[in-house]
C-alpha cells in the first residue's frame, strides 16, 4: 500500500561504485531505481583519488540532481544514499552521505537501518569532547572511528561497528578506499555486483539491473569488505550470527524485482497470498490488490482460490507529495487523491480485498469504505502478513504501539472499525513458509514487529519490550 499515507516508511538506501570513469552519473541511475527507499533527501560523494566531493540536497532524487554539474564531481568512485529519517530532523545536514574532512584523511558515511545505543554514544563522544554536527545516528560512527585510531583502517573501523548495537548496512568512503559493512545478524540488505571492472554496492538488486551491473554475492552479517585498487578483500569483525533479515522488505519496502538475500521479491509476495488463500479463503466474486505492493500477494491469492484476479484500485501515479501530511485529515485526503475505485469492475461484486499490511487502519477504513461506494456487495480484507503489534527499532518508521491498530483491538474489533465483512491476516507460520520457500543455509527474517521477538536489544530504547526472545 501507499507506505506515506499508512505509516510504514522506507529506512533508506545506499549505493556505491568503485572502479568505473562515470562513477557519479551511475550513482545517480543507481539511487533512482532506489527511490521508494526514501523520498526526503539523496547525495553522493565522489573520490578522485585524492579528495571528495558531494553534492546532496532535500527531495527526490531528479530533484537533487536536476543542475547538478557531473563534471565538477569526477572521480571513478562514488557512494550515493536516499534518506527517510528515522534518526535526526529533516533538514539539509543530515541528507547523506555524511562527510568530514581532517588534517590526515577524510570520510563518507552512508548508512540504512538504526543504531539504538545512539544516544548514549553521542554523550561519551560529547563528554570527550566531540562537537557533533548532525541530529543523525550517522554521524556517530565516525567519530568513534576516529576515537579508535588516528587512520582510518580496517581495524579502527572494526573496533567502532563492535561498539554500535542496532541493525546497519554502512558504506564507507575516504580517497582511496572504500569499505562495506553489514550488521552481524544481517537484518538490512546488502549486495555486490559487478560492472565489468568496477564493483557495485547496493541495497536492492534493482540497482544492479538499472546500471547493467551483475549479481555477485550478498555481503555477510559481521562481515566487512574493503575495495580499494588492489582489489576487493573481506574480514569479519563480528561473528556471523543466525541471519534475521527484516520480513518487511519481502513484505513491502523492497521492489518486487530485487532478489533480497537469494529471495526474488515478487515470487515471496505472490507465495504470500498463496499461503493466505490457503488458510483464509472466503466466497467471493473477484480478488483485488491494493496497489503497488500487493498486486503480486493478490495474484497469488486468486491463482490459489480459482477466482479471477482483476484490477479494481487504480494507483494514480501523477499525485505529487504535497498531500503527503501527518496529519489525519491530509492523509485520509490522501488516499482519495492516490487511489481509485474501478466502479464497472467492482459494482455488484463480492471483493477479496488483498492488502500487504495494517498500521493505524485508517487507510484501510477509506479503502473499504471506497470499494462499497464505487458498489462492492461485500469487502472481505485479507492482510499477506501477520498483524504488527510492535514497534520497530531496526530502521523501519515504525508507528508506536499505541498506534498499531492490531495492537489494541481484536480482530472481530478491527473488521468492524475498517468497515470489512472480514478480515484475516496471513500466520507467523505461512509468512515463513513464503519467504523461506527454498530455505539455504543464510537464510531466516525478524518478525520482531509481527511476534515482539526482538533478534537485537539494547537497554534504553524507546519503548522496547522484549518478549520470548
Amino acid at each position: 500500500m501507499l507506505a506515506e499515507i499508512k505509516g510504514i516508511n522506507e529506512e533508506c538506501g545506499v549505493f556505491g561504485i568503485w572502479g568505473h570513469e562515470k562513477a557519479a552519473e551511475l550513482t545517480y541511475y543507481g539511487l533512482h531505481s532506489m527511490q521508494h527507499r526514501g523520498q526526503e533527501g539523496a547525495g553522493v560523494v565522489v573520490s578522485d583519488g585524492n579528495q571528495l566531493k558531494a553534492h546532496k540536497g532535500l527531495g527526490l532524487v531528479n530533484d537533487v540532481f536536476k543542475n547538478a554539474d557531473f563534471s565538477a564531481l569526477s572521480g571513478n568512485v562514488a557512494v550515493g544514499h536516499v534518506r527517510y529519517s528515522t534518526q535526526g530532523g529533516k533538514v539539509l545536514e543530515n541528507v547523506q552521505p555524511l562527510l568530514f574532512r581532517s588534517q590526515t584523511e577524510s570520510i563518507a558515511l552512508a548508512h540504512n537501518g538504526n543504531i539504538m545505543n545512539a544516544y548514549k554514544l553521542r554523550g561519551e563522544l560529547e563528554e570527550e569532547g566531540s562537537i557533533l554536527q548532525t541530529s543523525s545516528d550517522t554521524e556517530v560512527l565516525a567519530h568513534l572511528i576516529k576515537r579508535s585510531g588516528n587512520k582510518i583502517t580496517e581495524e579502527t573501523i572494526a573496533k567502532a561497528l563492535n561498539q554500535v548495537v542496532g541493525a546497519y548496512a554502512y558504506l564507507i568512503l575516504k580517497e582511496n578506499k572504500m569499505f562495506v559493512a553489514l550488521d552481524p545478524t544481517g537484518i538490512r540488505p546488502l549486495s555486490i555486483g559487478r560492472l565489468g571492472e568496477a564493483y557495485v554496492v547496493a541495497s536492492e538488486t534493482c540497482a544492479f539491473d538499472q546500471i547493467g551491473a551483475t549479481f555477485e554475492r550478498e555481503v555477510l552479517p559481521g562481515e566487512l569488505i574493503t575495495i580499494s585498487k588492489e582489489g576487493m578483500t573481506s574480514t569479519r569483525f563480528a561473528m556471523r550470527e543466525q541471519r534475521k533479515m527484516c520480513a518487511m522488505e519481502y513484505v513491502y519496502l523492497s521492489r518486487p524485482d530485487s532478489d533480497v538475500n537469494h529471495v526474488n521479491v515478487h515470487a515471496s509476495r505472490k507465495n504470500m497470498g498463496k499461503e493466505l488463500a490457503k488458510e483464509s479463503n472466503v466466497s467471493a466474486d473477484i480478488v483485488v490488490g491494493v496497489p503497488d505492493s500487493s498486486i503480486s500477494a493478490a495474484i497469488g491469492y486468486a491463482e490459489e482460490s480459482g477466482l479471477p484476479y482483476e484490477m479494481g484500485i487504480i494507483k494514480n501515479r501523477y499525485v505529487g507529495r504535497t498531500f503527503i501530511q501527518p496529519s489525519q485529515e491530509l492523509r485520509e485526503q490522501g488516499v482519495k487523491l492516490k487511489l481509485s475505485p474501478v466502479r464497472s469492475i467492482i459494482e455488484g461484486q463480492r471483493v477479496i480485498m488483498i492488502d500487504d499490511s495494517i498500521v493505524r487502519g485508517t487507510t484501510s477504513k477509506r479503502i473499504v469504505q471506497m470499494l462499497k461506494d464505487a458498489g462492492a456487495k461485500e469487502v472481505h480484507v485479507r492482510i499477506a502478513s501477520p498483524s504488527i503489534k510492535n514497534p520497530c527499532y531496526y530502521g523501519i518508521d515504525m508507528s508506536t504501539r499505541d498506534e498499531l491498530i492490531a495492537a489494541n483491538h481484536t480482530l472481530e474489533e478491527i473488521s468492524e472499525i475498517i468497515g470489512a465483512d472480514s478480515i484475516a491476516y496471513l500466520s507467523e507460520e505461512g509468512l515463513e513458509k513464503a519467504i523461506l520457500k527454498d530455505k539455504t543455509i543464510h537464510q531466516g527474517i525478524c518478525t520482531a514487529c509481527m511476534t515482539g521477538k526482538y533478534p537485537v536489544k539494547e537497554e534504553g530504547a524507546k519503548e522496547i519490550a522484549y518478549t520470548s526472545c
